[in-house]
């Protein structure tokens, strides 16, 4: 069966500070697809970030890169298998260099924070109770 993945392209200012950050979570930095403008950061086997130097990420687009520090130009959101792991997941994030964005939010059956990393991008990271998807 085919398995779909996602390549999420971000422009970030310092790509070298962005695999630190990076590994720091606990992801791995693919060096086939890694250069001095780009690191290819596996999240897991269908999900793929490129974080791409401003210079690199002009090449994709003609439109202005957004300063994400100053405005939103997307909200990347993750599953975690529990309530722990997306805290444990925010709490390095930000003990890497991130910062925690808004309150927690906890409505029983579903948990969620996030995390901007160091170029404002916001990372939502959340939890549902299976049995709730289920019913």
């Amino acid at each position: 069966m085919y398995r779909q993945m996602i390549f999420v392209n971000l422009p970030v200012a310092d790509v070298e500070t962005s695999k630190k950050f990076f590994t720091e979570l606990g992801y791995t930095i693919n060096p086939q697809f890694t250069t001095d403008d780009c690191a290819c950061v596996v999240i897991s086997d269908t999900i793929i970030a490129m974080l791409l130097s401003h210079r690199h990420y002009a090449n994709f687009t003609k439109k202005e890169i957004a300063d994400a520090t100053r405005t939103s130009e997307v909200l990347l959101c993750l599953s975690a298998e529990s309530r722990e792991k997306v805290d444990e997941l925010v709490d390095r994030a930000v003990a890497a260099g991130g910062t925690e964005s808004g309150e927690a939010q906890d409505y029983g059956h579903m948990y969620g924070r996030a995390f901007d990393d160091p170029d404002g991008h916001t990372w939502e990271v959340m939890w549902m109770d299976p049995a709730a998807v289920q019913g």
